[in-house]
């Protein structure tokens, strides 16, 4: 009979195998898709047998969502961390554009950003793993609409609208050309967005 302790034990080491997949998957989801994620590459690269990859998901849907899920955790953490030390409205929303844009300098993800690489591949589809991708962008727009609403945008939606699309093609040409200048060009125009706003 086990004890609470080992059961506990188990638990842990599941988790952990879980988290490291899963992060894994998300990385890879950025330059290859998700669609590419299988239990075989995540074996190679994790180091985690398959079988113990299957026994903590149990299928490549429950990855994928996995992937989508831990990305958010790593955006939170690589972006959002220090954003809320702003005040709300213009200053949070000028922390967040460079938080952004220093999250993708740094490399946090191989092939840029996460939430533009998913939503180009599972926009049109349905499912799990569209609807956890779907919570993701949303989250992005929600948040981005919240603090121009704060700073006395007279429409948020489209204020965020064109942050949002600044910041994407930016990071899309980043990818494309390997140049930060796309990059920093992108962000000089959302930054101009909140200029704009009647607290900017």
């Amino acid at each position: 009979m086990e004890t609470g302790g080992q059961v506990d034990g188990r638990r842990v080491r599941g988790d952990a195998t879980r988290r490291k997949v899963a992060r894994e998957a998300a990385m890879i989801a950025t330059t290859h898709g998700l669609d590419s994620i299988t239990v075989g590459t995540l074996a190679a690269a994790t180091g985690v047998s398959k079988s113990g990859i299957l026994t903590v998901f149990g299928n490549r849907e429950a990855i994928q969502v996995a992937a989508v899920v831990e990305a958010r955790n790593i955006y939170r953490e690589a972006v959002l961390a220090k954003v809320y030390e702003a005040a709300p409205g213009a200053p949070r929303l000028r922390a967040l554009i460079e938080s952004w844009v220093d999250y993708l300098r740094a490399g946090v993800f191989p092939g840029g950003c996460f939430i533009a690489a998913t939503s180009a591949e599972y926009g049109r589809r349905d499912g799990p793993v569209a609807d956890e991708v779907r919570k993701l962008k949303r989250g992005w727009l929600a948040l981005l609409e919240t603090e121009l609403t704060a700073a006395g945008s007279p429409n948020p939606a489209v204020d965020a609208f064109k942050i949002d699309a600044f910041l994407n093609a930016g990071n899309t040409r980043r990818e494309v050309f390997a140049d930060d200048a796309e990059l920093l060009c992108a962000k000089e125009l959302a930054m101009n967005v909140v200029d704009q706003l009647p607290s900017g």
